[in-house]
């Protein structure tokens, strides 16, 4: 059969990969055609466009860039109608995804969304498309599971992807030496930071990483401490130089695929919000998550977002396991406080790896990946 996917986002290219793996063990002659990225570039298939050439995030961001985005959609719906595929499953990426879910279903296209877009966080109003323009809906979150059943639309859980591809990770099955050594590193503490995938969030955390970690470093006993920054997919080291300087340069590393074992070898971690802090959880690293966004877009978001965390862990349990600042909360110092309660107070410390604990089983097992694949095509196999 012919997959017709698409992954608009970092996050979206990891799970996309590993739902490509499923549905190539379901149906080894699969042909799939997709937008995305590296990771499922890797599984096989041909890449229509990269997720780099139109990441965003943002009400203003999305106005500032709407004639980039009209432009992609147009070509995504021709490319749609000329490859005529059997299904288009579509992963996360609201935006633009949804005009694609609308315009596939008129166009007679079985229409997959895996990985819910969040209408539960906000734009409540998107449930009436979710209904109308997508055949069968992949939630991927337990506490998903009360709401789509109150709003009465289909769908098939079967866990979280992101735990086999933490488990299976080269991350999770080296030793510290291992990562110390391939990457010419010195064995000293480290503190991860993740300024998150896309150019606008790396243009607002960068400045504060780097004062954070130099505020940090000048404490004497953070002296001897290196400071680690996980390079995102499909970034360059020409993304994040601006704020490198050369006295910050000794201690501050910058890593491209690597951003895993980072996290797993850190003793603490500075987070962007998003899958990265679901990631952050599985490898059981303490984190504080920082969050900056554009001014406008914020105040928009805060009067339509209905959510009293943003990070997926502390949504998933529904209390706060790790602290997260938001706009002006998110500087320098309020991060070294919080990162030395991560390092200096063990009872704390030990009280947030168990409530990550309570997160990872919230989750279910592992398998989810391929689960998901197998229940697609039972959806598309002629019923007897």
């Amino acid at each position: 059969m012919k997959y017709y996917i698409i992954a608009g986002e970092a996050s979206g290219d990891l799970h996309g990969s590993n739902l490509m793996k499923g549905i190539y063990a379901e149906d080894p002659h699969a042909d799939i055609r997709f937008w995305g990225g590296d990771l499922m570039k890797s599984v096989g298939g041909e890449l229509v466009r990269h997720y780099k050439e139109g990441a965003i995030i943002g009400f203003v961001e999305v106005f500032v860039k709407a004639r980039m985005l009209l432009g992609n959609v147009s070509f995504c719906k021709k490319d749609i109608k000329e490859w005529n595929p059997d299904v288009v499953i579509l992963i996360d990426y609201p935006g633009f995804n949804f005009k694609i879910a609308e315009f596939a279903h008129k166009a007679g296209f079985k229409v997959f969304y895996y990985i819910a877009p969040k209408v539960w966080a906000s734009r409540e109003g998107r449930i009436k498309k979710l209904k109308a323009y997508v055949d069968k809906l992949f939630i991927v979150f337990p506490f998903e599971i009360p709401y789509f059943t109150r709003k009465g639309i289909p769908f098939v859980y079967k866990g979280n992807p992101l735990i086999d591809a933490v488990d299976g990770s080269r991350a999770m099955n080296e030793t510290r030496d291992d990562f110390l050594k391939r990457n010419s590193l010195e064995d000293k503490p480290i503190i991860a930071m993740l300024a998150g995938s896309r150019k606008g969030e790396i243009n607002t955390m960068m400045p504060v990483l780097t004062e954070f970690a130099a505020k940090m470093k000048s404490l004497p006993q953070y002296a001897g401490y290196q400071f680690i920054i996980g390079g995102a997919p499909a970034r360059t080291r020409s993304d994040y130089e601006p704020w490198l300087t050369e006295e910050n340069r000794k201690y501050i590393h910058i890593l491209f695929g690597e951003t895993q074992s980072v996290i797993r070898h850190a003793e603490a971690a500075v987070v962007n919000s998003g899958t990265a802090s679901l990631e952050t959880v599985l490898f059981n690293t303490p984190q504080v998550v920082g969050y900056i966004g554009n001014p406008l877009t914020y105040q928009i978001a805060k009067r339509i977002v209905k959510l009293k965390y943003i990070s997926l862990g502390n949504l998933i349990i529904d209390r706060g396991a790790f602290k997260e600042f938001i706009q002006d909360d998110c500087n320098p110092d309020m991060i070294l406080k919080e990162v030395r309660s991560l390092l200096e107070d063990q009872d704390y410390r030990s009280e947030m790896l168990s409530d990550y604990a309570d997160i990872r089983n919230a989750l279910g097992g592992s398998g989810a990946s391929a689960a998901v694949a197998k229940a697609m095509l039972d959806e598309l196999r002629p019923k007897d």
